[in-house]
């Protein structure tokens, strides 16, 4: 059962954002300095045809005078049209920058987690944070927040131009802002909440498709296609149903403030056609305020549209920052083993509480012993490699390496000690040179051959470049048998103490997957190799066997003193032979 990641609250929310500000405050001041100059320039040219009207009215014109003017609201639009540019320019580049920060704290935050921490949260939320939530913020840093920045703060000058030509129209231009103050209250106590719920239910959706695709012969196999359309159905249900209860939440705002901020042009109409007939305004102050109100109405309608936006970013943000809260791996240097000596003490261990998958599991195994991990499927072979590399710490009990607790180890030396290599593996984008030197960075050419030649990887070879070929998403296709052994490679140039594989030749037909493990044990000689495994071979290669079943080990002893003593494991190896 997956466990969703945290989620930010507001004020972690406020904080994190704070600081973003404060450690942009040059790029800030920049992009505000800039707008606040368009801002200005926007406001020349209206007063200055507020200034010809009156000219006109009084009998002072003159051909000279307006030519002037004319040609000042000419150069003030340019102006405002230059000053505009560079500050959508800082307004961007800002944007792009604190995505950036965004991005890498993210991945760097999710990499620095406990291996159990990010494999319980499921893929899909995992997969939704890291896509969807970065592109919604990344869409709002890169659209709105520039436009919220350039409109936001000009029609602060607009209205602040507006109250010093005169202070009762300033008010009829403020008018609509007591009327949007309930509907924005009521939909910004509501939006936090349904974006979240909406992304939560985006991640459940897309954890469960993801588990149908890469199960896909499981399903077919079991004829359960009906059981998994119907879950995703449930899902889409969910998500429709989120989705429309933010489409409920626009449905009301949108409506109501594109109303509401027409209002104050029409009551400034209205009152300033009164004052200027009472002679308290001339005609051109009134046209000029009129212009402001005019200007400003249609950025205040955007704003309100942008602010869905950053609502929307805000919970994508909340996400994001959510993984913050997730303890991190301590890089403190923990205890030294005394030696490397592998021990479980009465180790239980439950995937869902109260369903124990290991009952008291009590194991010792020998620095330099290879020992074969067999048994039933779902006995809890690979429930025990997990807990030896340390990707899972025992509900109770204890898992020591050299008499220290696996989990009071540092990564670092954990990562020295213990490697698990399981079925799953990944070619990263690249040459085959990087994807093996990120176990042994900067080895030589000989050191990476000899490492895939350890594993039966004569394919080598035949590429056309060698090690320098591309592979992986663009490049030459490995399939996952010679993805495998690139995985085993990278064991090999890792060279760490305890190897726990677990069926981590299972892609590899018998024969090439014997010679692969026979090879790595010649490598790896010296070392302590526990293999889990349903091929049988690799028990009767090794020191020792333990059978698991029903999460205990019922067995324990070599191959052939299991064999004379008739039980578990002896009926294992007649199934297997067929001889049964």
């Amino acid at each position: 059962m997956s466990e969703r990641l945290p989620v930010a609250d507001r004020a972690r929310v406020r904080r994190d954002l704070g600081r973003v500000l404060s450690d942009e405050r040059g790029r800030v001041t920049r992009l505000v300095t800039l707008t606040l100059i368009a801002g200005a320039a926007g406001l020349v040219g209206p007063y200055l045809l507020g200034r010809i009207i009156d000219m006109v009215e009084a009998g002072t014109a003159t051909a000279g005078a307006i030519d002037l003017m004319a040609a000042g609201v000419v150069v003030a639009a340019c102006a405002q049209f230059v000053s505009t540019r560079y500050a959508r320019r800082a307004t961007y580049r800002f944007g792009e920058h604190v995505l950036l920060r965004l991005r890498e704290d993210f991945v760097g935050r999710v990499l620095s987690l406990p291996t159990r921490v990010v494999e319980r949260s499921g893929t899909g939320d995992l997969t939704t944070r890291a896509s969807a939530d970065v592109a919604t913020v990344g869409q709002t840093l890169r659209s709105s927040v520039p436009d919220i920045a350039l409109y936001g703060l000009q029609v602060v000058v607009l209205f602040a131009a507006i109250f010093w030509i005169d202070p009762r129209l300033g008010l009829c231009a403020v008018l609509s802002f007591p009327l949007m103050y309930p509907v924005a209250r009521w939909y910004l106590r509501r939006s936090r909440e349904a974006y979240l719920a909406e992304g939560s239910a985006l991640s459940g959706a897309l954890e469960n498709v993801s588990a149908t695709a890469e199960g896909g012969r499981t399903v077919e196999a079991l004829g359960i296609r009906r059981n998994r359309i119907e879950a995703t159905e449930r899902d889409v249900e969910l998500l429709y149903r989120a989705r429309r209860g933010t489409l409920r939440l626009r449905s009301v705002l949108f409506p109501f403030t594109e109303a509401v901020f027409l209002l104050p042009t029409a009551v400034a109409l209205l009152v300033g056609g009164l004052i200027h007939l009472d002679g308290g305004i001339a005609l051109g102050a009134l046209v000029t305020c009129l212009l402001y109100l005019e200007q400003a109405s249609n950025p205040l309608i955007r704003l309100t549209q942008w602010l869905e936006d950053i609502q929307r970013a805000g919970a994508s943000f909340a996400r994001l920052r959510g993984v913050q809260e997730l303890p991190e791996e301590s890089a403190e240097p923990g205890p030294e083993p005394t030696d490397d000596r592998i021990e479980f003490v009465d180790v239980h261990y439950a995937y869902v509480p109260g369903h124990d998958v290991l009952r008291g599991v009590d194991l010792e195994v020998r620095p330099g012993e290879r020992l074969a991990v067999v048994g039933p499927s779902g006995a809890g072979k690979t429930t025990i490699g997990r807990l030896l590399s340390g990707a899972d710490v025992p509900g109770s009990g204890r898992v020591l390496v050299g008499g220290v607790p696996i989990d009071a180890l540092a990564p670092e030396a954990l990562r020295e000690r213990v490697v698990l290599v399981d079925q799953e593996h990944h070619v990263f984008t690249g040459t085959l040179r990087e994807n093996l030197e990120l176990a042994a960075p900067g080895a030589d050419d000989e050191r990476l051959t000899a490492a895939l030649e350890s594993v039966g990887a004569d394919w080598l070879r035949d590429l056309p470049e060698g090690l320098d070929t591309a592979v992986g998403s663009g490049g030459a296709a490995l399939d996952p048998a010679r993805a495998q052994q690139v995985a085993l490679a990278r064991v090999v140039l890792l060279d760490p103490r305890t190897v726990v594989l677990d069926e981590a030749t299972s892609l590899l037909d018998p024969r090439t997957a014997r010679a692969a493990e026979r090879s790595l044990a010649a490598v790896l000689e010296g070392r302590t190799v526990i293999a889990i495994a349903h091929r049988l071979h690799t028990a009767h290669d090794a020191d020792r066997v333990a059978v698991v079943e029903d999460g205990r080990i019922v067995e324990l002893g070599p191959h052939e003193k299991l064999i004379d003593a008739d039980g578990a494991y002896a009926a294992l190896w007649a199934s297997w032979h067929g001889t049964d």
